[in-house]
């Protein structure tokens, strides 16, 4: 039940589990056995909201457009605005703050990753009966220790790298081979976004021969830079051969890259489509999309000057701005959601965990102290909003109708020069700051604020650039 093993963040949160325990207990809940949902997480990596043609966006993406269509649109989903971060928070249930990963990703050079003491998303629903975890593509939550592996976290299979940023087709970071077949380097040939679509199908076709349910966590890298794409999706996005490529790219090698960023970005966005698109068939095929719960979002906004859009929203990645970390969301249930949907209750990251162990139907005990909750009640439309605070990090917090953000402990690069109260019903694209007009409300959010502000981790990863100079990458980025 929602109101078991979770942690309250507000008094109106602790409200809305007493209040609604007797209702869920009503709820028909998904019974054991071969009536557990499989369940497919895929994270994509820099993709902004205005990126997808479900929020306006230019690029086309219609398998994604196709499951929006028929799935629940999350409009105001929330991430951090980094990619480590989201991912441990996506693992845990609880902000990264509570494990020294908010303020940066763990590079290539550094010994760290999230403490062994965390518990893991596919160590619950191990418990609840999930034979198969398979963790396919970017994890980017520990590599210097095997105690930090996918495969020492929960799931029993891994296919793809331990960084980000790899090179698309030689699978390279800092010149060592990082791709990978669980334990052992995996010398597979093709384009990165190709391949991990590939496991995907492959793995759904292997898990469907067993009575039991699956959990995938499918984490693309794409479209995040470096901007390479095969040659048949940058010609379908206008390349054209006469003319020069752009510019390199940060010391990756030539290929893959169109006339412009932006042009490249899109045919990535193409391939990105067409692989979940891939998922989406394989589903079809081998018969139990209807018992399969699909989840698709973003880990972070768009980063600036490669190509990608926020829409409206201000701001990108790195940035608490709502461009920054509120990203395109579905959520797929056939038959058991309402399909077409598009709703605005503020949630994010944090909360899938939650949600998904309870849409398991597992019950028993945790012992985590979760910062998200389940939002299975506004899944099911049981109830049409839940009043969630959600922490931003760096002096941020968004509710239903405000969002503050904080003068002290912002970050320096956003020029915060006094304190921020925003209206978000009347200004989701944050032009206009209200604190004066409504004072109850600015400290009252304040309030809330601060329990998270006082969080401190006893280790922290540290800046990204100390310890790169003079790093060398182990071979084959074995695990030693």
């Amino acid at each position: 039940m929602i109101a078991k093993n979770k942690l309250f963040q507000n008094p109106m949160n602790m409200m809305f589990a007493v209040a609604s325990f007797i209702v869920l207990a009503l709820w028909p809940v998904v019974g054991y056995g071969q009536e557990r949902p499989n369940i497919i997480l895929i994270l994509v990596d820099d993709l902004g909201y205005g990126d997808v043609g479900f929020n306006g966006g230019e690029f086309p993406t219609p398998r994604i457009n196709d499951l929006a269509s028929k799935g629940i649109i999350m409009d105001r989903y929330y991430v951090a605005p980094v990619c480590s971060p989201t991912r441990a928070g996506l693992m845990t249930g609880r902000y990264p703050d509570r494990f020294g990963l908010r303020e940066t990703v763990i590079p290539p050079w550094r010994d760290f990753g999230v403490d062994t003491s965390e518990v893991f998303l596919p160590e619950i629903l191990e418990k609840a009966g999930y034979k198969h975890r398979a963790m396919i593509g970017k994890w980017h939550l520990g590599h210097s220790r095997l105690d930090y592996h996918p495969m020492n976290r929960g799931f029993t299979h891994f296919y793809g790298h331990y960084n980000g940023a790899i090179d698309y087709f030689s699978h390279k970071r800092e010149g060592e081979l990082d791709w990978h077949d669980d334990f052992a380097p995996s010398y597979d040939k093709g384009y990165a976004t190709d391949l991990l679509a590939e496991e995907a199908v492959s793995c759904i076709k292997e898990y469907n021969d067993d009575a039991a349910p699956f959990f995938m966590y499918v984490a693309f890298n794409a479209p995040h830079w470096p901007l390479q794409a095969k040659e048949e999706d940058l010609l379908a996005s206008g390349f054209d051969k006469s003319l020069p490529r752009f510019s390199t790219d940060k010391g990756y090698g030539e290929e893959g890259r169109g006339n412009t960023r932006k042009q490249t970005y899109e045919a990535m966005v193409r391939a990105l489509d067409r692989g979940i698109g891939e998922i989406i068939d394989a589903l079809e095929e081998e018969g139990i999309m209807e018992n399969t719960i699909l989840i698709f979002h973003s880990d972070n906004g768009p980063a600036p000057g490669e190509g990608g859009s926020a829409g409206n929203l201000k701001g990108h990645k790195f940035q608490e701005w709502e461009g920054g970390v509120r990203v395109p969301a579905v959520i797929y249930w056939k038959d058991k959601f309402e399909g077409g949907e598009r709703i605005d209750q503020v949630m994010g990251f944090v909360d899938m965990f939650p949600t998904l162990v309870e849409l398991a139907g597992y019950k028993g005990e945790m012992n985590i102290e979760f910062d998200g909750i389940s939002m299975a009640p506004v899944l099911f439309g049981k109830k049409e909003n839940i009043e969630r605070t959600f922490y931003l990090g760096y002096g941020a917090m968004v509710n239903q109708n405000w969002k503050l953000m904080m003068k002290k402990g912002s970050k320096p690069s956003m020029d915060i020069k006094e304190d921020i109260l925003f209206n978000m019903k009347e200004d989701p694209y944050e032009t206009i700051n209200v604190k004066k007009a409504h004072e109850e409300s600015f400290l009252k959010m304040k309030s809330w604020l601060q329990k998270y502000e006082d969080i401190q981790a006893e280790v922290s990863v540290p800046a990204y650039h100390v310890g790169r100079e003079g790093f060398k990458a182990p071979k084959e980025w074995k695990i030693h």
